[in-house]
């Protein structure tokens, strides 16, 4: 059995770690409510325009955008979201399965695949494969803006339209509350249909200006709040992950410490019954 002093060292040791892990469950509670709040004011939006993009690939106008055409599929686009940070469960780990799972079944059926990452997870993670990384970002911080994420999913458009890619991905979690975070592999490009049920068999938008240049422009506004969406709500899940990893960490080391006590008391008792029995010993002798 350990010293007496060697079990107030572990214990005095856990007890600090408890109170880093109790700070962090706190810093990330107050960050998640943020950002579920950002999250909340983007998911309208990105699902309306999600709709209504993909009402467009029924409709009947003119002007056909290529984001909209569907092609054979010889190669694939993923544009993959993780944290900057670790410490958040196996949050990132969820995602990178998911795209591995599919990159498998892509490669298997002769299918070339691209990655654009976005954060430092992501980054770690896929340098290690032999995937074609096209673009980068990472240190997003804790407020996500469209502007940042511009320039990294515009490599990836540019290979769209050059046709070096048939299928443009996003994968990130989606949350679900604060103890579930679901990852999600959805399709961007070209753009699903949803909700198609109570369309009519021939219809058609009324276009005001011209179809041309107000589709292309709704593709691009489209593309942007997805995206934009996967971070912000990648960010939340990340901040609930934490909150949830880091109470755990918190009761865990209490348990230990309660463990590590009783150990302590028991060897205090052992020793103390040994000085007795020593002295008793002693005095009889004499």
């Amino acid at each position: 059995m350990a010293g007496t002093k060697e079990i107030r060292v572990k214990i005095a040791s856990i007890k600090s770690t408890q109170k880093i892990t109790k700070a962090m469950e706190m810093v990330a509670a107050s960050k998640m409510r943020r950002a579920q709040e950002r999250m909340k004011a983007a998911r309208p939006y990105a699902d309306k325009i999600r709709s209504v993009i993909g009402h467009l690939r029924l409709a009947n106008p003119n002007h056909r955008n290529p984001y909209l055409v569907e092609r054979e599929i010889k190669s694939v686009g993923i544009i993959i979201v993780s944290s900057d940070r670790g410490l958040c469960g196996s949050l990132n780990v969820n995602v990178f399965k998911q795209v591995l799972i599919a990159a498998r079944e892509w490669q298997g059926k002769g299918v070339d695949l691209h990655v654009c990452l976005i954060g430092s997870k992501a980054m770690q993670f896929f340098r290690r494969l032999k995937l074609p990384v096209v673009a980068s970002i990472t240190h997003l911080g804790d407020k996500p803006r469209i502007a940042d994420l511009l320039g990294t999913v515009k490599a990836m458009l540019d290979l769209y339209e050059e046709s070096k890619i048939d299928r443009l991905f996003v994968a990130s979690n989606r949350f679900v509350n604060t103890m579930t975070q679901r990852p999600e592999l959805r399709q961007m490009l070209p753009a699903e249909t949803v909700d198609a049920s109570d369309l009519q068999e021939r219809w058609d938008y009324i276009y005001e200006p011209e179809p041309d240049a107000l589709i292309s422009s709704y593709m691009m506004r489209y593309i942007e709040s997805q995206v934009y969406r996967a971070a912000v709500e990648n960010l939340a899940c990340e901040m609930a992950a934490r909150m949830v990893a880091m109470k755990s960490a918190t009761d865990n080391a209490g348990t230990i410490i309660d463990e590590l006590q009783l150990i302590y008391n028991k060897a205090r008792q052992a020793a103390i019954t040994k000085e007795i029995s020593e002295i008793v010993g002693g005095a009889a002798a004499v």
